[in-house]
């Protein structure tokens, strides 16, 4: 069933959807990445399939996945065999782009995603599509199943990894939005699920136990990592999507935001006030809208933090900005703290 025909279906309001989720992260203190990171985070995540939902099909899941640092032996290694030659670790970024099964609308979205690297003085260096084992998957996640490929994208030797960043966080918004606008019946057949020199997101409309089996990647001993974030998805009054499946770029989530109408709407409003000294005019108009009308609360609030911090702040100030502590009734509080919520 498309969006289309869901956002007619009787009571169904998709601005109601809500979420219930599991939630999990492993790191090493000493930041020693290791192929056991992955293995114990999916462990973990297997292990909170009583968080995860299912449809009447065992096999359909609401959504499971898990955030990694770039496994940049890894990728070098896999590159090779498609004739693609990466830089240095910090020099390039990756994509995990889920793209149209149908040739020609993918065509077009890589079109779109080349003409936009270019416009901001970025070069693909190629796509890697990824080993995938769909067998188990039930029905309805395999209906809507996308092409899942890995993007590589430098900005040359000369560009500093932040600045890299930002413009990565351009290109991923602006080709979304592009794509969305221009390719006729797209839906939610595209999507990227990160865009960064420094992670990966695997994610997808899985059960917890299907996230490793479903992408080959995961098993490979070369996948190593110092960190995983993983998130397992239980939707209430919510259709499952891909790309609704958790970790995000910057946070996983479980609860749900009560206020996330009145949020979208001041974020809405502060738009044409935008500006930022690491951000140029033109880049702040490719990056708008910032929140999205139709996704979940939890990406949309992943979305204002990821403003926040590539706009220079670090992340404690960003979540102390966009979740404030119940200041107003404690008088306890240090007065500077209570300056800054009150601000």
């Amino acid at each position: 069933m498309t969006d289309q025909e869901r956002s007619t279906q009787g009571m169904y309001v998709p601005e109601m959807e809500h979420d219930a989720c599991g939630i999990g992260f492993v790191a090493h203190l000493k930041n020693r990445k290791s192929h056991q990171i992955v293995t114990q985070a999916l462990d973990m995540l297997a292990r909170m399939e009583h968080r995860g939902g299912q449809g009447c099909d065992p096999c359909s899941g609401d959504g499971a996945g898990i955030l990694l640092q770039k496994p940049h032996e890894f990728l070098l290694e896999e590159s090779v065999k498609q004739g693609i030659k990466l830089p240095s670790f910090d020099q390039y970024g990756v994509g995990v782009v889920l793209f149209p099964k149908d040739e020609h609308k993918r065509q077009q979205c890589r079109d779109i995603l080349e003409r936009n690297a270019k416009r901001l003085d970025l070069e693909i260096i190629g796509y890697r599509v990824l080993p995938v084992d769909n067998s188990m998957i039930g029905e309805d996640p395999l209906s809507t199943e996308p092409q899942f490929e890995h993007v590589f994208i430098t900005g040359g030797a000369n560009l500093k990894p932040e600045v890299l960043e930002r413009k990565l966080y351009v290109l991923r918004n602006y080709t979304v939005r592009v794509c969305l606008e221009s390719v006729s019946n797209i839906g939610d057949d595209f999507y990227i699920n990160s865009m960064s020199y420094k992670t990966l997101v695997y994610k997808g409309q899985l059960t917890t136990e299907q996230v490793p089996q479903y992408f080959l990647d995961l098993q490979n001993p070369a996948m190593v990592t110092a960190l995983a974030l993983v998130h397992s998805r239980f939707s209430t009054n919510t259709f499952p999507k891909w790309r609704l499946a958790q970790p995000f770029r910057y946070i996983a989530h479980n609860g749900e935001i009560n206020t996330v109408r009145g949020n979208l709407n001041w974020m809405k409003a502060r738009e044409a006030i935008l500006e930022s000294e690491l951000f140029s005019p033109q880049e702040i108009s490719m990056l708008l809208p910032i929140c999205q009308e139709g996704s979940s609360d939890s990406s949309n609030f992943d979305m204002a933090l990821e403003l926040l911090v590539l706009s220079g702040r670090t992340l404690p100030h960003a979540l102390m900005m966009l979740i404030p502590e119940a200041w107003q009734e404690n008088k306890e509080m240090d007065p500077k703290r209570r300056a800054f919520y009150q601000y």
